[in-house]
């Protein structure tokens, strides 16, 4: 395990001497001295922040030091109204701290209302303890979802609500998730130029060379019919327009000039007169060519609709995955919870990240080879990749291994005996590079080891299908756990959160971790404290939003309202 601390981020914890640090065993290295149980993770502790002398100093030496020697001092020079304070005004305070008091104690035994399942309660302020599996009830009652109430005045902002302006057609092109963000922004596009929305053509990726059809993996009819009264959608390019060649391949039949996270107005003023032209016009490309804080709040609105209600899978997906996602919760031989971890750590991430990993010197000579040849343009020559290596690792851009992830999991006091379902492709470095994380969590499962061959041979012919299985059972999983950024993960995250915030969506601070996995000094109860204390606010907790953020993770304005 003392391998994974990196070099790129030796000794960078400051400190201003070895000797001075707390001298616990290293995170990665039990300690012989005091051995930890390999069940708990450990305690947060260690590694204090003040000399013994200030910790045990009375609480009453430290008041003292803060009040004016005059108040506390024996010495009869000093004169007994020299503070010049009448007798009542003194009275007054201390009448007040005791009504403070009175009220503090009578607001945590009074109920208050909070919402659950839609309904306004009456709920007792209890302090709950920490836990493992779930966001504290107290902070997510705050926020509920409200993505569903339409704002019947949007038609009105750019055009007529009872006919069109023309037709527009999109291919959402990348995997599963992209693709699902795009037809997102297709509606909201359509809603903006009050046009119909040809339904659109899932384009089949590059990497993943599948060939999936819109109806293959969504509900097409719950499609359509939930978004009725915001967008006119068909199935398919109208029959009087005969060259459908001409769609995509024509520049006189696609907009190709959209930027990225384009404003509401760019469509208004630059493709809006083309689809009044043409009747029909596709748009292309067509990723991330919407933006958020540059669009009226019912767009967004919409666009949660769409993603949260509106994109439905298929029966046989769903009944799918909640089979999983019943098995994962009893096989203990009775109910347990489970976690969901989606680590992205295939061979072509690794390479794109352009970080620097364990591995032998043939495993990073290949690497190298696969990198050149990938990604020419980027590698060159190969002399600076070292260096930009130690920047991503600092920032927190790499993506996590395997036996980081499981060592920060163990600082955050989960068991060994947690059932972790794992959704990710072949992992780079196959079962030698897992065995960290099997190891120290040895009830690590995925799906194919869930289900048997014949439950899974309907989904093999479509790749989406089973990556849709994997977003359904990490979505109802008690936690989820992210080790690097994409689109799976933040719209797991983002549809955590609109579900209530209770479930636990932890996103791991990389950067932060990187430091401390190459602190040669760090003890582990210092390191398990570090790990606590930053990812208390790493939860999938209300955030507020704030410019250019991204819904799909952060869902909360204008697709949450307060309670």
């Amino acid at each position: 395990m003392a391998e994974l601390r990196h070099s790129s981020s030796l000794g960078s914890r400051a400190s201003s001497s070895p000797m001075k640090r707390d001298d616990d065993s290293s995170p990665l290295v039990p300690d012989s001295r005091a051995p930890l149980d390999d069940d708990d993770g450990g305690g947060v502790g260690g590694g204090g922040r003040h000399s013994s002398r200030d910790r045990d100093r009375p609480l009453w030496s430290h008041l003292h030091s803060l009040w004016p020697q005059h108040f506390f001092s024996d010495d009869p020079r000093v004169p007994p109204h020299g503070s010049r304070i009448p007798i009542f005004l003194l009275l007054v305070v201390a009448l007040v701290g005791l009504i403070s008091i009175f009220s503090i104690v009578h607001r945590l035994n009074t109920p208050y209302l909070c919402w659950k399942d839609g309904i306004v309660l009456r709920c007792p302020r209890v302090k709950e303890p920490p836990s493992l599996w779930e966001n504290p009830y107290s902070a997510t009652t705050s926020w509920k979802p409200c993505a569903e109430r339409r704002d019947d005045g949007i038609s009105s902002i750019y055009s007529s609500e009872n006919e069109t302006n023309g037709y527009i057609f999109i291919h959402a092109e990348g995997g599963l998730n992209q693709q699902r963000i795009a037809i997102c922004n297709a509606v909201a596009v359509a809603k903006i130029l009050n046009a119909t929305l040809i339904l659109p053509v899932l384009k089949q990726d590059q990497i993943w060379k599948d060939q999936t059809k819109f109806e293959d993996i969504f509900d097409v009819d719950h499609f359509i019919d939930y978004l009725k009264d915001d967008v006119r959608i068909v199935r398919d390019i109208p029959k009087w327009f005969t060259d459908k060649s001409e769609l995509f391949s024509s520049i006189r039949r696609t907009v190709k000039n959209i930027p990225k996270y384009a404003p509401a107005q760019f469509y208004i003023d630059n493709v809006l007169p083309r689809v009044k032209e043409k009747k029909i016009m596709a748009l292309k490309p067509f990723v991330d060519r919407l933006g958020y804080d540059n669009v009226p709040p019912e767009i967004n609105r919409l666009r949660c609709r769409v993603n949260y209600h509106a994109l439905k899978f298929l029966p046989d997906i769903e009944d799918m995955s909640n089979i999983l996602a019943s098995r994962m919760r009893n096989r203990t031989g009775s109910q347990n919870s489970y976690m969901a971890l989606h680590l992205r750590f295939e061979k072509g991430m690794v390479g794109l990240s352009f970080c620097d990993f364990v591995g032998t010197r043939e495993e990073k000579a290949k690497m190298a080879e696969y990198r050149k040849k990938e990604w020419p343009r980027r590698y060159k020559n190969g002399s600076h990749l070292w260096q930009l290596a130690l920047q991503k690792r600092k920032e927190g851009r790499c993506p996590l291994e395997p036996g980081e992830v499981a060592v920060i999991l163990r600082a955050m006091g989960y068991p060994k005996e947690t059932q972790i379902y794992v959704a990710s492709g072949q992992v780079y470095g196959g079962q030698n590079r897992l065995a960290p994380l099997r190891n120290m969590f040895p009830n690590l499962v995925t799906k194919e080891e869930l289900a048997t061959k014949e439950e899974l041979d309907g989904f093999r012919k479509h790749v989406t299908s089973l990556a849709a299985l994997d977003f359904l059972v990490c979505l109802k999983s008690d936690v989820f756990v992210m080790t690097h950024g994409g689109n799976f993960a933040k719209l797991i995250i983002g549809a955590r959160r609109y579900m209530g915030h209770r479930l636990k969506s932890i996103k791991p601070d990389k950067g932060l971790m990187s430091k401390s996995f190459g602190d040669p000094y760090m003890g582990w109860a210092t390191f398990v404290e570090d790990v606590v204390v930053t990812h208390q606010t790493r939860t999938g907790l209300p955030e507020e939003t704030f410019p250019n953020y991204d819904i799909w993770e952060n869902p909360l304005t204008p697709c949450m309202c307060r309670a």
